[in-house]
């Protein structure tokens, strides 16, 4: 008898335990989710702002090179990804002489409204900058 007893207060606790944990569940998998995103937005701004500064330092004047690397930026970074909702491409070619850099910085804003997550905003952006250093032994016009 006492083990017929023992048997019945088993019962019903899977149902309690998945009650209790699906939503645990649920939260891990948006939350890698949401920092998946984040993570491959942020890798392909860092690629992008390098891609444009080694654009812009091979250029021969510096109107030239700042047309490359925001040209150069943006190809590359809505060819590999298209989580950014929006994007600003700036190149600092104020230093543009022999010897000196060019600086690209992307920012991207990345949508995380489809993800439903508590505390977590509609977008985030992140930013990256790139610098390539002028041939010092070159002319630029």
């Amino acid at each position: 008898m006492t083990r017929r007893a023992a048997r019945r207060s088993d019962q019903g606790s899977l149902v309690a335990e998945l009650v209790i944990l699906t939503p645990v569940v649920v939260m891990f998998a948006l939350a890698a989710l949401s920092f998946g995103r984040l993570s491959e937005a942020q890798q392909q701004v860092v690629e992008s702002a390098r891609s444009g500064a080694q654009a812009a330092a091979v250029m021969p004047s510096a109107a030239g090179a700042q047309w490359a690397a925001s040209a150069n930026a943006v190809i590359d970074l809505f060819d590999r990804t298209h989580t950014c909702a929006e994007s600003t491409i700036t190149a600092d070619v104020t230093q543009f002489q022999p010897g000196g850099s060019v600086e690209v910085t992307v920012k991207c804003q990345v949508d995380l409204s489809d993800i439903v997550f508590p505390g977590l905003p509609g977008t985030m952006t992140v930013q990256s900058t790139a610098a390539a250093p002028i041939d010092p032994y070159r002319s630029v016009q």
